[in-house]
């Protein structure tokens, strides 16, 4: 008997199913993301399957009887990748990795598969959009690779998995699973359902033959890994390329961690040869920054357990409109809004008929609350015209009666900004008794209001 097949409607952007086509989805709000695909509906489960006498028994076990092993992770002699990855890679693990187009993807997997191969790894690296003499061609530039790293270019995930049983590599590397396609599924390649059965397999490869599985992923124009949302669900870890490409410098971001911190970031350069690591991001972000110019200070932010200095622009102007505008860059709007509200309210600011600008230099994207003071005193800077010493570095919370609250990690800040040089360090007053012992070289101030910070500066 012929199996009938039925019509559903999947959104593009987060997978959301539907019996009809819609102009806007219920799910991410999106409009005119519903594509129709065909799907061959499951088959009837035989009855009586759990009483089957081929059917094996696991019984459950309880946390004593559970063996631990000492994990072992592999070394991908990236440091900046292994912080990010919690110290390695972890055997059987299915990893995402997502970021715009041309921001580096495969080239920093090309570049893990050949170090791992020269620890006499076998890496199988399967490309679905590059031609074996396209891959060859960045490969002559990044360096040398060993014998051991073998190249293949297919779609088809059954050739892939034969391929997989007769060269039994340790590591596999996927570009992208947008391309990849499932015989079984009828729907086009990139489909949601053809993601989502491709990664499924992927999944079962990783897990039963104890394989690392790396899966380039394509991202949408909101910066979300294309497909739907079930992919990051399957997943292990899932790894996002930031920063702009026509940048130098790339931010590696664990959104998801099975197997370490999802708070460390890794800071890599693009150069011509590659990906290469960023030791000191906070020396690299402060490269050009200028002298005796209103608006600027520079602040600590803290990713994870890594302290990272970061410059703070703000440019305060009369507007030619009745209507001022806000922009803020690498920062939460939002959080610039509310700033700028408490410096009317309780300092006395006349921001109203002033256009304000916030940006982060280097082009980070960072909304931790310890920026808040430092931003207010970029913008009481350049509202008053009045430069901000060199040498002063400002980190703290602000609420919203003006106050300064602490952060965390507060010793960290203090010594990353005395080993570059810094003199003064102005801090919520709450944290400045047991600051001032870890650093002898750095001045430290408390302040318990924005008002108290400004007087300092005066």
């Amino acid at each position: 008997m012929a199996v009938k097949m039925k019509t559903v409607f999947f959104c593009q952007e987060c997978g959301y199913e539907s019996s009809k086509w819609m102009g806007q989805c219920p799910g991410c709000k999106q409009w005119n993301t519903m594509v129709e695909e065909t799907v061959k509906p499951a088959g009837k489960a035989p009855k009586g399957i759990g009483t089957a006498p081929d059917t094996k028994y696991v019984s459950p076990k309880t946390l004593n009887e559970i063996v631990m092993e000492d994990e072992e992770r592999a070394d991908t002699h990236i440091g900046e990748l292994n912080r990010v990855l919690g110290g390695g890679l972890v055997r059987g693990s299915l990893i995402l990795v997502g970021g715009d187009p041309g921001i580096g993807k495969s080239t920093l997997l090309l570049q893990v598969a050949g170090f791992l191969s020269g620890d006499k790894k076998e890496v199988l690296y399967i490309s679905g959009e590059e031609s074996l003499r396209q891959i060859k061609l960045r490969a002559n530039r990044i360096g040398d690779f060993s014998d051991t790293l073998k190249f293949m270019c297919e779609t088809n995930l059954s050739n892939i998995e034969e391929a997989v049983i007769r060269t039994k590599p340790e590591v596999i590397i996927i570009d992208s699973i947008q391309t990849m396609y499932n015989e079984n599924v009828s729907s086009a390649p990139g489909s949601v359902s053809q993601v989502r059965e491709s990664t499924s397999v992927l999944l079962r490869i990783a897990k039963s033959m104890n394989i690392t599985v790396f899966i380039v992923g394509h991202v949408t124009k909101e910066g979300q890994v294309a497909g739907p949302r079930v992919l990051e669900h399957m997943v292990d870890t899932v790894l996002y390329f930031e920063g702009d490409r026509h940048a130098s410098y790339r931010i590696l971001r664990a959104v998801k961690n099975r197997f370490g911190s999802t708070n460390e970031i890794g800071v890599f350069e693009m150069r011509e040869r590659g990906l290469q690591e960023v030791l000191n991001p906070s020396e690299f972000m402060l490269e050009g920054r200028p002298e005796n110019a209103s608006g600027s200070i520079v602040t600590c932010s803290v990713e994870g357990t890594r302290p990272i200095l970061l410059e703070i622009q703000a440019l305060v102007c009369h507007t030619n409109f009745g209507f001022p505008r806000r922009q803020a860059n690498g920062t939460d709007y939002n959080r610039v809004n509310l700033l700028m509200a408490v410096l009317e309210k309780r300092i006395g600011l006349s921001l109203g008929d002033f256009d304000a600008y916030v940006n982060l230099a280097g082009g980070m994207k960072i909304a931790e609350p310890s920026l808040d003071l430092a931003i207010c005193l970029a913008l009481i800077s350049s509202f008053k015209n009045r430069p901000i010493a060199d040498d002063i570095i400002a980190f703290g919370e602000v609420g919203l009666s003006g106050e300064v609250r602490s952060v965390s990690m507060a010793e960290n800040r203090v010594q990353e900004a005395a080993k570059l040089g810094f003199k003064t360090c102005i801090v919520p007053k709450a944290l400045a008794g047991k600051l001032k012992t870890c650093a002898s070289s750095i001045e430290i101030i408390g302040v318990s209001s924005v008002a108290d910070a400004m007087d300092i500066l005066k």
